[in-house]
């Protein structure tokens, strides 16, 4: 050993004991800031990053919300067809022919329905109309008559506050589907979107979802793969229950309507059917409408009748079908439904108070699937990944 090997050892140590610190310090050698200070400072440079991501995102999406918001219509409606146009292939029938008719069928429903209800509407409305202004006059002269003396001025000043008031809370709701349908031809392009979207999901959507996962680096793709079909799954599930629980809203609330001979009631079970789509507010909404029609037609008699069959079949659908079917589905908190909802509103008005509920569900039970770490053992990945039926 040479003589200078022992210095060198030394020198080695006393430069380890230089960085290490003598009590375990860190190597910045700063004891001024306590260690919980550091760690908060730690997490909050990353939870800032994390808030400015997510805003770009969020930005991002509202620029392109003409073409994001039919891509997003799509995936959904694909959730829905995916699985009618697998029964079909299962039972022979030729792919393309599969394709054609769960495409076709959208089409045919959907314009039936728009068909259905601006024929209604159009057929009542001169009446409606005539109803509604013998109503308001009606109301007007029983509150000048009654002990309050509400003179006409004073109505109308009422009744502008009122109107500037639900203009100015509902300015963000509505700004959405302004935004979207500011003009005939921003709707047409929307319509022909979704369509062509939904129809290459229908032709290949495993083949897109397989590059979408290729561009993930190779370490996240068994996670990205395995969180995209647990998400798809629950996305399936919960239009497949939405769907159940519209229609039985729909046919409540029109049965009622009818039997009450409301007028309308085609076009009111349509609304409700809609409506149902955006959880609170949808049916707060189509609830309201479907009472003013009878109060304006019927009296307040019928009203009040119509508002308990609107509480009735909501509190049904409250308490009884979204805990037992759609809780089951969507596996997401009432109060994290309300404020994603609430928040999808606010940020991108009707289109992200639909939304809200499913973009939430699926990314629930993505990030729990990537919690869990079932995708880092390839036998009990393939044991609880649901296959992607597209």
């Amino acid at each position: 050993m040479s003589d200078t090997e022992p210095a060198r050892r030394g020198g080695l140590k006393r430069s380890k004991t230089t960085l290490s610190g003598p009590r375990g310090r860190s190597r910045s050698g700063d004891d001024s800031v306590p260690l919980g200070m550091r760690i908060a400072g730690a997490w909050s440079w990353r939870i800032l990053v994390v808030l400015a991501v997510l805003a770009a995102l969020v930005f991002l999406i509202i620029q392109l919300r003409l073409l994001i918001i039919p891509l997003l219509v799509a995936v959904v409606l694909s959730a829905l067809l995916v699985p009618f146009k697998n029964f079909l292939v299962r039972h022979r029938w030729p792919r393309w022919a599969a394709i054609a008719v769960a495409e076709l069928s959208t089409i045919v429903v959907v314009a039936g329905l728009v068909f259905l209800v601006v024929t209604q509407v159009t057929s009542g409305f001169d009446d409606l109309r005539t109803q509604s202004m013998n109503s308001y006059n009606d109301l007007k002269a029983f509150l000048a008559d009654s002990a309050l003396h509400v003179s006409e001025s004073d109505f109308n000043s009422y009744v502008a506050q009122a109107w500037a008031a639900v203009q100015q809370d509902s300015a963000a709701l509505l700004s959405g589907a302004a935004a979207v349908g500011s003009s005939v031809g921003h709707v047409l392009t929307g319509v022909l979107l979704t369509l062509f979207s939904t129809l290459f999901i229908l032709i290949d959507g495993s083949r897109i979802w397989a590059w979408l996962v290729r561009l993930f680096p190779r370490r996240a793709r068994a996670a990205t793969d395995g969180a995209g079909k647990a998400g798809w799954a629950t996305l399936q599930s919960f239009v497949k229950v939405q769907i159940l629980v519209a229609s039985i809203d729909a046919v409540g609330i029109g049965l009622g309507a009818f039997i009450l001979q409301v007028p309308l009631a085609i076009p009111i079970a349509v609304l409700v059917f809609l409506g149902s789509f955006i959880p609170i507010i949808g049916a707060v909404v189509t609830g309201a409408v479907a009472v003013f029609i009878a109060l304006v037609y019927n009296g307040p008699v019928i009203a009040l009748i119509m508002l308990g069959v609107v509480l009735l079949v909501q509190q049904i659908e409250g308490h009884v079908l979204q805990p037992l079917v759609m809780g089951t589905a969507v596996r997401v908190h009432p109060l994290a439904v309300v404020l994603a909802v609430a928040g999808g509103s606010m940020v991108a008005g009707i289109a992200g108070a639909f939304f809200a509920v499913p973009v939430v569900a699926t990314l629930n039970v993505m990030i729990n699937y990537i919690a869990g770490g079932t995708w880092r053992d390839p036998a009990l990945r393939t044991r609880e990944e649901p296959p992607l039926n597209v």
